[in-house]
């Protein structure tokens, strides 16, 4: 009984939604389609919890208003069969020239991170995000000490072009990016809507820790940035420091915390602007341990362990602040401090790439030769189409297979590395004049042989974990 009301209810909805659609477009002409879209939030979200976002990164010379690009963008995705996700839609692909003039790119997500096509004869509720890029380089913030300038830290204005399409190609495994994500989101809402810390405790804090090379720190920089897209209709911009941890505990600055504390001082002095968006990232966290064991150990001067004591009290006294992330980075897990270990909310192990995500990395870079043509064109499908055919091999599915044996042979790899692996194929072990995939293939199995026995070598002669 329960399935046949609940079968109803879908039912009766969607006929709701068919018959208000049927009159729209008898009644009222097609330059109104976004405005009616809005007047079937009602329904659509009746039907479906997840939601469409879709990125859209306006031109900096554009003069057209919010509204109409929202307007222009939904006809672009309404006249596909379907879109797919997590992907950027480029100018050069629009149907209509018009947007070209005024979009840079669309970038559509939707649910889970594993679902990369969307039939657009589904409803949902649709969620737009407009937002430009800022074209500057990071400012490099120094501090002078005995005569000496040293860099403290680098400074980006978000959304910045340095990061653009950096979140898209970034590969780990199933749903950590999206954890990440919704993590941040509900930290900075919790912020905002004033939630009590003393009756739910978050500090806005994210640990990232992993093996060298797995993109901890670009994964930190791309969800500063996705996280300024998605809260642009709170803050007005973002702004990411990124504190150069190797010059904060250097012998220049074992000496005193004071220029901690006038690092910190210029970072709450972007705080106290609610408008901005402002995100901490402390690379190799590590630092603050190895500064704690050395000074015990005798082997620094005791005022070292005040730099620490002084990083942590100012952590602690930026968290006050609705609109600060801070996001930090660590390669060995076991050397981060415990009293900062603490304050994380989150810790996210990032390990090297499952097959899936090797998968991704290598048909992208395989991808991008092609269209640049340092190789032909060939049919590469995507990891989800060729699980669903059992990973059978036939004609059209030939050349994926054998790149899905490269993952195979590539495991255990950093992604770093992966990305390597095409420039060396083609550097070491085929010729420029050479343009056929099956060549190529050939190459990058010599060039992860190689790989492997550098590495080895390397791990051998040094005592090191590569």
């Amino acid at each position: 009984i329960a399935r046949t009301t609940k079968k109803k209810k879908k039912k009766t909805i969607l006929t709701r939604a068919l018959f208000i659609i049927v009159i729209h477009f008898l009644f009222f002409p097609a330059t109104d389609d976004f405005i009616f879209m809005k007047k079937l939030h009602f329904t659509i979200s009746e039907m479906h919890q997840e939601t469409l976002h879709v990125e859209i990164c306006q031109q900096i010379n554009s003069t057209e208003s919010e509204d109409k690009i929202k307007q222009l963008v939904a006809a672009e995705l309404h006249i596909r069969d379907e879109i797919t996700l997590n992907k950027s839609l480029l100018s050069k692909d629009f149907y209509y020239w018009n947007l070209k003039n005024h979009i840079l790119s669309i970038f559509c997500s939707f649910g889970h991170e594993n679902k990369t096509k969307l039939k657009l004869t589904e409803l949902f509720q649709t969620r737009f995000y407009i937002y430009r890029l800022n074209q500057e380089e990071a400012a490099i913030e120094t501090m002078d000490k005995d005569g000496e300038e040293i860099s403290a830290s680098s400074h980006w204005v978000l959304p910045s072009i340095e990061f653009a399409d950096l979140w898209e190609n970034l590969y780990y495994n199933p749903k950590i990016k999206e954890n990440l994500l919704n993590f941040v989101e509900t930290a900075m809402i919790y912020a905002e809507r004033k939630v009590n810390p003393h009756v739910i405790s978050w500090n806005k804090v994210v640990l990232l820790h992993g093996p060298p090379g797995t993109g901890k720190t670009s994964l930190c920089k791309a969800l500063a940035q996705k996280l300024t897209i998605r809260l642009g209709n709170r803050f007005t911009r973002g702004e990411l420091v990124e504190i150069n941890s190797h010059s904060l505990f250097s012998k220049w600055f074992s000496e005193s915390g004071k220029l901690v504390m006038s690092l910190f001082n210029s970072i709450k002095t972007l705080l106290e602007d609610q408008n901005a968006l402002v995100c901490i990232l402390i690379d190799e966290i590590e630092s603050l341990a190895h500064a704690r064991k050395a000074c015990s150990n005798g082997t620094e001067p005791s005022d070292s362990i005040r730099v620490v004591n002084a990083l942590l009290t100012q952590l602690d006294s930026i968290k006050r602040y609705p609109n600060v992330l801070i996001l930090t980075t660590s390669n060995l897990t076991e050397a981060i401090d415990l009293a900062f270990v603490d304050r994380a909310d989150i810790k996210q192990y990032i390990g090297p790439p499952n097959e899936q995500a090797i998968y991704k990395i290598y048909s992208d870079c395989i991808k991008e030769l092609m269209r640049t043509e340092f190789i032909e064109k060939e049919i590469i499908e995507d990891y989800q189409y060729l699980k669903m055919q059992g990973f059978q091999e036939n004609q059209q599915t030939k050349y994926s297979i054998r790149v899905l044996q490269l993952c195979k042979q590539s495991e255990g790899m950093s992604g770093r590395t992966l990305r390597k692996i095409p420039f060396l194929a083609h550097a070491l072990f085929m010729s420029m004049n050479q343009n056929k995939l099956k060549n190529f293939l050939a190459a990058m199995v010599h060039a992860i042989e190689k790989q492997k026995t550098d590495g080895l070598e390397v791990q051998n002669n040094t005592g090191d974990k590569v």
